[in-house]
């Protein structure tokens, strides 16, 4: 591919992903915490409350759960859980649940989503998946366009109800 004047190619950074480790929590509660909606919810006040520490190994046991990091240049640079659901539906089958999508504030704006999203695809067919499935905030307008743009599309209304 040729540049045009005043263009130039620029190299593709690639991200390396893998499953998280108990020393990438504070990075990773870090970036939980590092939106409004996240410093309501979030507590990433060094150290951190035990409660993240416990829940990490719950997730860390279960094959049917992945908490991922996404790393550049072996830098934390993002995160993502997928979780892997069987269903009946679908002459019984396997959706990948994913959630907790998060982009350090210093690699936001640099397209490196789509790297995030073409991992996932890849990984939800290893596991023989039927879909994926997300869900993003309504406060989020920025990434459900973007998940729009992946070929992602609003089926059905979701609903919550937080039990304390």
């Amino acid at each position: 591919m040729s540049c045009g004047e005043g263009e130039y190619m620029v190299k593709p950074r690639v991200i390396d992903f893998r499953k998280a480790k108990v020393e990438d929590l504070p990075a990773l509660v870090g970036m939980l915490a590092d939106d409004p909606l996240g410093q309501e919810r979030e507590d990433a006040s060094l150290p951190l409350v035990d409660s993240y520490r416990k829940i990490f190994q719950e997730i860390d046991k279960d094959p049917n759960q992945e908490l991922i990091v996404a790393s550049l240049e072996d830098r934390v640079i993002g995160m993502m859980q997928l979780s892997f659901i069987p269903y009946l539906t679908y002459r019984g089958s396997w959706r990948c649940l994913v959630e907790g999508v998060r982009i350090h504030r210093d690699y936001r704006g640099q397209h490196l989503g789509s790297q995030f999203f073409d991992w996932v695809i890849d990984r939800a067919r290893e596991r023989s998946c039927h879909m994926i499935q997300l869900t993003s905030d309504k406060q989020r307008p920025d990434a459900i366009r973007f998940y729009e743009k992946l070929g992602f599309k609003g089926t059905h209304e979701g609903m919550k109800m937080w039990l304390s």
